[in-house]
């Protein structure tokens, strides 16, 4: 071993040359096109991974409410990238306007009630008087607002739309919602106890999963948003350009210098539309491996600063940090904001890489559970080890499945296939992944508690 490396660099390096591996055996033993979009998930998962270990790792924050901040950031795509309805605003969008401003009344009027009354039944009777009026006021422009908007073509319309902007500012959107967001939710939740605060979270992020299914005036609900704008060329696009094309040709001119007319051509074809997937898939890869290197930087040099030193020693003993003069509440707001915002943008790429907005797969298990495992397992508080853990688990979860199914063909290859044991054995491998992603948890916190790669404390 090199002196100028530590065993934890040594470590660093040896689990991301395993995991760089584990893609590179996809990619010559199933596709390199099946690689490469798991990557593209393991970059996006990496992000979101960045995000939660900011909170927990950094500061001790249970957040159990990523579902609804990446929600958010998906939201954020159709908002800013597709193109508005001109039908829907002419139909309801001015009655739409009313509504909300007669809700930002509302919330002013609540504010001045709130600082001009002092605490007591009055103001509870007045507040509560606002709230009830202003209930009706806005529902008012609202009920017909949102009938007009849904009744405009709603099989392929049926929504106000977005304004028609570049997907990747979205991005920046998508963390300025989530973020947002976060930042009300923090204001009433974070003086909650850890488990309280688990809960409220949890609730919270309900709640904006079941507005986003059920709001079809703003994101068309469950019946989806598609077709939303590409950063990177599509493949039809690059399929028919000659350029591309003649590409290809020299690219593989040796495996087709033996062949001629019509099979040379079919050849060319099938060359052509794998290179396109690839050239897609790897465009996709540049864009999100920028946004997490951004990200990954920022965070490693915040957590250097003494402003990353402050809120360590917040999470390692609040009482003492208190003592010493420091605000714990505000430090949790900052960072609680901050690592939803990052969930934001994550899910605002997670949309942009799927081209469709579907409110009715933001469930716990993909967008919270499993974030939360890829923190653990790859090591709270180590911004290096949450980045392995977003590759590792989604790699894990992604190949679970084929993989069991081929366990089950193996164990049941002796087996008639008639016999009803080999059918469940095979119809349950699909459960793999779940039990496999237990396994794996379990196994890294029996034999390294702070994950594959631990955080560093550093010693004076």
């Amino acid at each position: 071993m090199s002196a100028g490396l530590s065993v934890a660099t040594v470590r660093t390096l040896l689990a991301y040359a395993v995991m760089a591996v584990l893609l590179i055996l996809v990619g010559f033993g199933q596709s390199w096109s099946l690689a490469l979009a798991i990557l593209n998930l393991c970059l996006i998962s990496a992000v979101m991974s960045l995000g939660v270990n900011l909170q927990w790792g950094y500061a001790g924050i249970f957040n159990v409410g990523i579902m609804g901040f990446a929600a958010l950031g998906g939201v954020a795509a159709v908002l800013v990238s597709s193109e508005p309805v001109a039908d829907a605003w002419a139909a309801g969008g001015a009655d739409m306007a009313l509504a909300a401003l007669a809700a930002l009344v509302v919330c002013g009027l609540l504010a001045i009630v709130y600082r001009r009354f002092h605490k007591g039944p009055l103001r509870a009777i007045v507040m509560s008087a606002v709230i009830v009026v202003g209930y009706v006021a806005v529902r008012l422009f609202y009920d017909p607002a949102v009938a007009a908007i849904e009744s405009v073509n709603p099989a392929k319309t049926g929504y106000l739309g977005g304004l028609g902007l570049p997907i990747l500012v979205s991005w920046l959107v998508g963390g300025l919602f989530a973020g947002g967001a976060a930042w009300v939710v923090g204001k009433i939740a974070l003086g909650l106890r850890a488990d309280y605060l688990a809960i409220a979270t949890l609730g919270i992020s309900e709640i904006i999963v079941a507005v986003l299914k059920n709001e079809d005036w703003l994101t068309r609900g469950v019946k989806n948003v598609t077709g939303l704008p590409r950063p990177v060329p599509y493949e039809i696009d690059l399929q028919s350009s000659p350029g591309f094309i003649a590409w290809v040709e020299r690219w593989h001119s040796d495996a087709l210098a033996g062949l001629s007319g019509e099979t040379r051509e079919a050849a060319l074809q099938l060359m052509v539309i794998d290179a396109a997937g690839v050239i897609v898939k790897l465009s996709y890869a540049g864009l999100f491996a920028t946004v997490l290197v951004i990200i990954l930087t920022l965070l490693v040099l915040a957590l250097k600063s003494p402003w990353g030193r402050m809120v360590r020693a917040i999470r390692d003993n609040e009482t003492a940090a208190a003592a010493m003069g420091k605000d714990v509440t505000m430090r949790h707001l900052q960072i609680f904001v901050l690592g939803s915002a990052i969930v934001g943008v994550a899910g605002a790429m997670l949309t942009t890489l799927d081209g469709q907005f579907t409110p009715g797969t933001y469930n716990p298990l993909r967008f919270t559970f499993l974030i939360m495992v890829m923190v653990i397992v790859g090591g709270s508080g180590n911004n290096l080890g949450a980045v392995l853990g977003g590759f590792l688990i989604w790699f894990v979860w992604i190949q679970a499945e084929p993989a069991g199914t081929w366990l089950m063909n193996l164990i049941t290859a002796s087996m008639d296939e008639s016999n009803t044991i080999r059918a469940h054995l095979l119809d349950s491998a699909q459960h793999m992944r779940v039990i496999l992603m237990g396994a794996v948890l379990l196994t890294v916190l029996r034999f390294s508690p702070g994950g594959i790669l631990p955080e560093r404390r550093e010693t004076a």
